[in-house]
């Protein structure tokens, strides 16, 4: 299995950051069994072509959202990744959790 799960859609809230706000964020280590896609389908072309990152972040999107870690963007790129047999990818993850319960100070 490549991924935890397939997932269609995006669960968590918007976050609204633009392209430069999302390139704030230093890149870390993911495995790839630890993300759930946001869509189902992907585009063989981008997929295979040579320059499918040259016009936008090198760098997948991934939001962690109560501790689960969702592929916002970069499925071509990830799926490469798991083609040449890797287990991890570098990616920004953006934490958007939301503490739950009263906060004690």
């Amino acid at each position: 299995m490549i991924f935890k799960s397939v997932g269609d859609a995006r669960p968590y809230p918007e976050h609204g950051l633009s392209h430069r706000e999302w390139a704030r964020i230093p890149p870390r280590q993911v495995r790839l069994d630890s993300l759930i896609t946001t869509k189902a389908v992907l585009d063989l072309h981008s997929l295979l072509a040579k320059d499918s990152t040259f016009y936008g972040d090198l760098f997948p999107h991934v939001v962690q959202w109560r501790g689960e870690f969702y592929l916002e963007d970069g499925l071509h790129r990830a799926l490469r990744a798991a083609l040449h047999q890797r287990s991890v990818l570098h990616a920004r993850v953006l934490e958007v959790d939301i503490p739950t319960g009263p906060t004690s100070e």
